[in-house]
């Protein structure tokens, strides 16, 4: 079995050229910004749309860890240099929580609407990224149960938004996934330092009142 993975991971890294742009990215997430990140098991080469990984099923294609595991996951400049060296192609996918950001996803085209009225509300946001089906919100480490309390407080939340918390994943631009590219909607700002993330409680509190306000239609995705 661990040869055929390995066959399958040399498969997978030799598509594209975006090998360098890949590695600055991961080499900047770990380093300079402090994010665990690892590589993502990338779209089977035979079909773009469809998942490296056994499960034929995959409801995320290319966009999660498998070999290695999520607890993999590290800011170590060596260990990032050697996988990306060694699969070029793979995605960059952050493990969210810990000292990394969490993130509120929800699908893309009530996403797009809800920034536009965020930004009339004026609130302020951090990064956003933005793969085709879904976009997320990059927002400061949360525990389970602050969320928990914070959703019980609510009336109503939209069934389409997602938490990706500790224990989650992310992946991050410049990725390319079964489901296409995931690029920046809201770049973070130039610079060495870690971008700056709003608190769950803000984006949660404006996503639903600007979803509400604007009777944005938001299908569970």
């Amino acid at each position: 079995m661990r040869e055929i993975l390995g066959r399958r991971r040399r498969l997978l890294s030799r598509r594209g050229d975006s090998g360098p742009e890949l590695i600055s990215a991961a080499l900047t997430f770990a380093t300079q910004w402090q994010w665990p990140v690892l590589p993502g098991v990338a779209a089977d080469p035979q079909g773009r749309s469809r998942c490296g990984c056994p499960d034929p099923e995959c409801t995320v294609p290319g966009a999660h860890p498998f070999d290695p595991g999520l607890l993999a996951a590290t800011t170590d400049a060596r260990m990032v240099r050697w996988w990306w060296s060694n699969r070029p192609a793979a995605p960059i996918v952050l493990a969210t929580g810990g000292k990394a950001p969490c993130a509120v996803s929800l699908p893309a085209l009530p996403a797009a609407r809800a920034l536009d009225a965020l930004d009339r509300l004026g609130i302020r946001l951090g990064p956003v990224v933005a793969a085709p089906a879904r976009w997320s919100i990059l927002v400061k480490p949360y525990s389970m149960e602050q969320l928990g309390e914070l959703l019980c407080a609510k009336d109503f939340v939209p069934g389409s938004l997602r938490f990706h918390g500790e224990g989650g994943y992310l992946a991050l631009p410049p990725s390319r996934t079964g489901q296409g590219e995931v690029r920046w909607e809201r770049a973070p700002l130039p610079g060495s330092a870690s971008p700056w993330v709003p608190d769950v409680e803000a984006v949660v509190d404006a996503v639903v009142e600007a979803l509400t306000r604007t009777g944005v239609s938001a299908p569970e995705m």
